[in-house]
């Protein structure tokens, strides 16, 4: 392994620069259901504030739905399963993980790994379409507000997500909105979750309704914006800030809080040196909480063919339309 390489600023780094947005983003124009989901969200994240709409369970439910949902489903699954086949699992195994990525609010299975994959084809390149080379805001959650002809589902399938959408259970959660329902039937299992409990325990419907809105509002809005957050910061905060084990062809970095607050996802300068492997972290500190969900079901025989992280291997691979090697 490469000793730790000091990270320079971003205009430092040799062949990298300012970049402009892609020249495939729309101009002028707002990607709206994409903007009134996000200010939705965030906008019922903020009832949290409400001291009636406080319980210790709601704040529980959330911080252990960032991992449920965050890590199992985006991590996990999108990203380390889906995209980059970094091991095998049980098809039902896998499809359950989908569809908790599906409650995470970040498109279907498909879309999510397309983008990823096209990330690393173009890391930090003029086609990146999450660069924060661009502007920060840019790569954390701007280019998700505007139309981008890149971005455009079919284009974008059948280039990166043809081996995903072979399978009609992916191809089903693209069509008449399923993602959607599957959401709103989310908010329906917190909020009648929550009121019974809250009906049974105090013997009152005020009860049950108090009880109801606070396990919806922790547990689904505040939990979905904290994932989206941790999501985005990978894209923005750890192509920027942070320490570098390998000399990479990009301005990846490995961020010690974005590495802990998304258990492992952080460490985004090892990924991108070997991309296929299941760790994340290469050094004894960088704690990689994904990973070491891998390993447990590995070691319970629910994950195999688990790529695991080379020493003597550096450097980044490019894809195109298959996953990451």
């Amino acid at each position: 392994m490469q000793n730790t390489i000091q990270a320079p600023l971003a205009a430092d780094v040799p062949g990298q620069g300012r970049l402009v947005k892609p020249n495939t983003v729309v101009a002028g124009r707002v990607d709206w259901p994409y903007a009134v989901s996000f200010a939705l969200y965030h906008a019922l994240a903020l009832l949290a504030l409400v001291p009636w709409l406080f319980s210790w369970t709601g704040l529980t439910i959330c911080l252990l739905g960032t991992y449920v949902f965050g890590t199992l489903g985006i991590n996990l699954c999108y990203h380390r399963l889906l995209t980059h086949r970094s091991f095998t699992c049980p098809k039902w195994l896998e499809h359950t993980l989908a569809i908790v990525g599906v409650c995470c609010l970040q498109d279907t299975p498909a879309r999510w790994v397309a983008v990823h994959r096209l990330h690393h084809q173009h890391s930090d390149e003029p086609k990146d379409p999450h660069s924060p080379l661009v502007t920060f805001f840019w790569g954390h959650v701007g280019w998700l507000l505007v139309p981008n002809h890149a971005l455009s589902r079919l284009d974008l399938y059948e280039r990166y997500a043809k081996d995903l959408l072979r399978e009609r259970f992916y191809m089903n959660l693209e069509r008449r909105l399923l993602w959607v329902w599957i959401n709103l039937a989310l908010w329906v299992v917190f909020y009648a979750a929550g009121f019974l409990a809250g009906w049974a325990t105090t013997g009152e419907v005020a009860g049950g309704v108090q009880f109801g809105l606070s396990l919806l509002v922790w547990g689904v809005f505040v939990r979905t914006v904290l994932v989206w957050h941790i999501t985005w910061s990978v894209n923005s905060v750890t192509h920027l800030w942070g320490y570098r084990n390998y000399d990479t062809d990009e301005n990846s970095r490995n961020n010690v809080f974005v590495g802990l607050v998304s258990n492992g996802e952080g460490w985004h300068n090892n990924h991108h040196a070997q991309p296929r492997a299941a760790a994340h972290g290469h050094k004894w500190w960088e704690f990689d909480v994904t990973y070491r969900t891998i390993r447990l079901l590995e070691l319970v025989g629910l994950a195999r063919n688990v790529v695991h992280f080379k020493p003597a291997v550096t450097g980044r691979v490019v894809t195109t339309n298959q996953p990451v090697e």
